[in-house]
């Protein structure tokens, strides 16, 4: 009996194809990178919608209410739900995703949760790769929720084509956006559980951080979109709001978008394997220990050793 190739599945929406695809791009089996190859043509034709903002902002309820919209439209989708590992298994802490349950049973909806294993930024390494098996899998829309981790979580901006940045009334979370940069990074604002005292001020906010921004040579000035994910108010213009981003705000600068989004993968993608033919190659476990001392005692810098290191490849 011929085995049909796991690429071969992924590419017919097999969701068992699908799952144990990402596994392998989830804990870098070497199988993984055969893979991508195998299915890289194929991909290019979904539309990635990051959601980002701080913990408590009801971003998985948000990305629920998003499904449910998007599913009503006729459309696929593929969830990647980036959460805490744990600190015993590396797995997900949140991993039941139970917000999201009302989906299990549509086979036009894949949610699968990855954990971060230790990577900043909001996202697990991993993420981008998993995105590209769910596009090639024929997912029309694949959402991206980041971890929650507050002022860090900006690599969102290097994997989605559109940034939803959420935030809540009375958690000063303007102020931290501020901060962060997310001011930058979000192509649309939403203020979640806008049911709740402040929330116009929250929008105003922002409204008025914005204006202190210029958007010259831009065909986009990120809206303010209010909504009470939990009721369902507001998704709907969130979804129109993304729709107009698609096709009125970034087809000029998509393609210089994904561009960088590429150079970026490729930059992690060699950073990697060099540092891993450094260890496995260049670098004797009993050596690089005998370094180490010697770093500590102050007897040779890191600045140096690094030098050294990169002379021999």
């Amino acid at each position: 009996m011929t085995t049909v190739p796991l690429s071969q599945r992924v590419l017919a929406g097999d969701p068992r194809a699908i799952a144990r695809a990402i596994s392998l791009v989830e804990d870098e089996d070497p199988a993984a990178a055969d893979l991508v190859r195998e299915i890289f043509t194929s991909t290019g034709r979904a539309y990635l919608v990051g959601v980002t903002g701080p913990p408590g902002a009801g971003k998985s309820t948000l990305v629920d209410r998003l499904v449910s919209a998007v599913r009503r439209g006729g459309r696929t989708v593929g969830v990647l739900a980036v959460d805490p590992s744990s600190p015993f298994s590396g797995g997900a802490l949140l991993g039941d995703r139970v917000r999201m349950q009302a989906h299990a049973a549509d086979p036009g909806v894949f949610i699968r949760s990855m954990a971060t294993r230790g990577h900043l930024g909001g996202l697990s390494r991993g993420t981008a790769d998993a995105a590209l098996v769910l596009d090639a899998a024929g997912r029309d829309i694949v959402i991206i929720e980041t971890v929650g981790v507050g002022q860090d979580e900006v690599d969102i901006v290097r994997t989605a084509d559109v940034s939803l940045v959420v935030l809540v009334p009375g958690a000063g979370d303007e102020v931290q956006a501020l901060k962060a940069g997310i001011m930058e990074i979000a192509d649309i604002f939403v203020v979640n559980k806008a049911d709740r005292e402040g929330a116009d001020r929250t929008a105003a906010s922002i409204e008025g951080l914005l204006s202190l921004q210029t958007f010259e040579g831009s065909a986009w000035r990120p809206p303010v979109v209010m909504t009470e994910a939990t009721a369902g108010t507001g998704v709907d213009a969130l979804l129109d709001a993304v729709e107009r981003f698609r096709t009125r705000g970034a087809p000029a600068g998509q393609a210089g978008r994904r561009r960088i989004r590429a150079g970026h993968r490729l930059r992690d993608i060699l950073s990697a394997r060099v540092l891993r033919h450094i260890d496995e190659r260049l670098l004797p476990p009993a050596e690089l220990e005998t370094i180490l001392d010697r770093i500590t005692a102050r007897e040779i810098d890191p600045y140096t050793v690094a030098d050294r290191i990169l002379e021999r490849l």
